[in-house]
């Protein structure tokens, strides 16, 4: 375990023991959440799954959405959180979120969310569903996967064993992030050629396809929002090409379901992927909201920053619902924020 994951779970075991979770709960849960999900699958028995955050499993789903409700958390479609959130009435909410469209949303994930009758929100980049977008940060870890040794940018990582692998990737994803939007794909594209992975047949397994959405879409709990054509981290791309990629995701993902899809979910979403910049494109565009991945609850200070809402991420290495309870108090946040309500910087 990282020296990260353990002051994680040191604070959550903190929290856990002393209650401040529950003493805490009224002054920093505001008037709801946002949660964020991914992927929902049966567990794999993998020892290198470095991409194990944005999964978790269909029964900690269910699960979660039965402690979702016995908080007090009325489960709500977006437009009537964000209807709730402007006017100041009604109760309490939650907002049931996922990101890129993958397929065990259908397959795994709806049976669940049509037992308890939640509605939700699929955020999609239609470029993944055409299959012209890449899954670069799956396409990193299947070359780690199938590669013994690693070379990039004059710097070589042994990756004999799901140990030295997992510490691979660690330390090329980060260097990777932390440079310009082409380099990291030109960076995933050597380590991709060089595996012989295929990019399209590896989004055909993961993603749904058009007739699959479409599918999905045919569920009356489910609401769709855009999410870019390609999943570029917008802050680090030329500003006509943000605007274009949001504009464009939502023209086409209209087109292609028939339907209304007016809210955005900005691809990684963290401060160095999404700012202020995109949040007044997201503005200007008319999108009805805009939520980040940056971590918090909702308050009411956030009726005047639609489009950049925080959201909290079901993490897929915290499967605990006593861990799940600290989260929904919006505790850990509020020092995570150290004390900001609203973070929009």
């Amino acid at each position: 375990m990282s020296l990260k994951r353990r002051m994680i779970a040191a604070g959550f075991s903190l929290f856990r023991a002393a209650g401040l979770h529950r003493l805490a709960r009224g002054a920093f849960s505001g008037r709801g959440v946002i949660l964020t999900f991914h992927r929902v699958r049966p567990a794999e028995d993998e020892a290198f799954a470095p991409n194990a955050l944005l999964e978790i499993t269909p029964e900690f789903f269910d699960a979660a959405l039965a402690r979702v409700r016995a908080s007090g958390l009325q489960i709500v479609t977006l437009d009537e959180a964000l209807r709730r959130l402007v006017s100041g009435e009604g109760a309490a909410f939650a907002v049931l979120t996922f990101d890129d469209g993958f397929r065990d949303v259908a397959e795994h994930a709806l049976p669940v969310l049509q037992r308890h009758r939640a509605p939700f929100m699929t955020y999609i980049a239609p470029g993944l569903v055409s299959r012209a977008a890449r899954l670069w940060w799956v396409e990193l870890e299947e070359a780690l996967r199938r590669l013994d040794r690693v070379e990039l940018g004059g710097r070589v990582f042994s990756a004999r064993d799901a140990r030295e692998k997992a510490v691979a990737f660690d330390r090329i994803y980060w260097t990777l992030r932390a440079q310009g939007e082409q380099a990291l794909r030109d960076g995933v594209a050597v380590l991709r050629d060089r595996a012989e992975i295929d990019s399209v047949a590896l989004a055909d397994q993961l993603c749904l396809d058009w007739d699959g959405l479409k599918r999905l879409a045919g569920c009356e709990l489910a609401s769709f929002g855009a999410h870019s054509m390609t999943h570029p981290r917008l802050r680090q791309i030329p500003e006509d090409l943000a605007r274009a990629e949001m504009a464009e995701s939502r023209r086409v993902l209209e087109a292609g379901l028939g339907r209304a899809c007016p809210h955005f979910a900005y691809p990684v979403g963290d401060p160095t992927s999404a700012g202020p910049r995109e949040f007044a494109l997201a503005a200007e565009l008319g999108f009805s909201s805009a939520v980040t991945t940056r971590p918090g609850m909702i308050f009411p200070e956030h009726a005047a920053c639609l489009h950049a809402l925080p959201r909290v991420s079901v993490n897929g290495l915290w499967q605990n619902l006593d861990f799940f309870d600290i989260l929904l108090s919006g505790a850990p946040f509020a020092l995570w924020n150290r004390g900001r309500r609203v973070n929009t910087a």
